[in-house]
């Protein structure tokens, strides 16, 4: 595994790691119109790496995960802060912002590499190849 960057993990890893670990943080980095209309993961925290209108990184991103940790107390001296597992729609943005939080010293960072969509098929569909929905774990949209 590469220290620089936060480790991947398929949907139903994703999973076990939240169900093993209570206190693990399930971080939903898309923009506000996916967090909200295309669905997110059950549970999840939205955080965007990236947003509208602007669609630039997040320059509080790292501050914003420091805080949703903290402000759980999920950090301690000993022991670090628990695992921060990140989504986006097909794992390409939560491995750059897991690279930010590692950058910053995080250690327990995870990626869904598979997203909550999964990559493009043959027609141009996403959730038919892979991904959090696709896996059918829980989700819900607004």
């Amino acid at each position: 595994m590469n220290e620089d960057q936060p480790q991947g993990l398929n949907p139903q890893e994703a999973m076990e790691l939240l169900e093993s670990h209570p206190q693990a943080v399930l971080v939903d980095i898309r923009s506000s119109m996916e967090f909200l209309f295309v669905g997110h993961p059950k549970g999840a925290v939205h955080v965007p790496w990236i947003d509208e209108p602007d669609w630039v990184v997040n320059p509080h991103f790292v501050t914003e995960i420091r805080k949703l940790l903290l402000g759980g107390a999920a950090c301690d001296q000993s022991a670090g802060c628990a695992p921060v597992i990140l989504i986006c729609r097909s794992g390409k943005r939560s491995l750059e912002a897991g690279k930010a939080l590692i950058s910053e010293g995080f250690k327990a960072v995870y990626h869904v590499d598979e997203g909550f969509e999964g990559d493009l098929d043959e027609q141009h569909h996403r959730s038919t190849l892979g991904g959090w929905r696709f896996q059918g774990l829980p989700w819900e949209q607004c």
